[in-house]
């Protein structure tokens, strides 16, 4: 899988499969315990405890559910999967590049005006 060209890929069709409101608002919750989620699996993996990876495999699954809600209520849906390593690779950049960088980058404000991209 190229890296790049899934970022550019994602980058370029955020705004239209995440232009709902209460999406923007799911993600904005669920993003960050995805993130937090994920590193608690590592360090629980790291020393060999089953808490924080539970807790975090816990999190994990509960924001990409919660998201896929979210997602029911666009317009235009993500691109379906194509594989196992296409589902792991969209969503661990989605949760830890993407997102983060529309929302930081003040993208998420086109729902206002329905312009995404412009």
């Amino acid at each position: 899988m190229n890296v790049k060209k899934l970022l550019q890929r994602q980058w370029a069709g955020y705004c239209h499969t995440h232009s709902s409101r209460i999406n923007l608002l799911i993600h904005a919750v669920t993003a960050p315990a995805f993130v937090l989620g994920s590193i608690a699996v590592v360090l629980g993996l790291l020393t060999l405890s089953p808490w924080p990876v539970t807790a975090g495999a816990v999190a994990m699954a509960s924001a990409m559910g919660l998201q896929a809600l979210g997602h029911r209520l666009e317009l235009q849906q993500p691109a379906p999967f194509t594989g196992g390593v296409d589902v792991v690779a969209r969503i661990i950049v989605e949760q830890w590049v993407t997102f983060p960088r529309y929302l930081l980058s003040g993208s998420w404000r086109q729902w206002r005006r329905r312009l995404c991209g412009r």
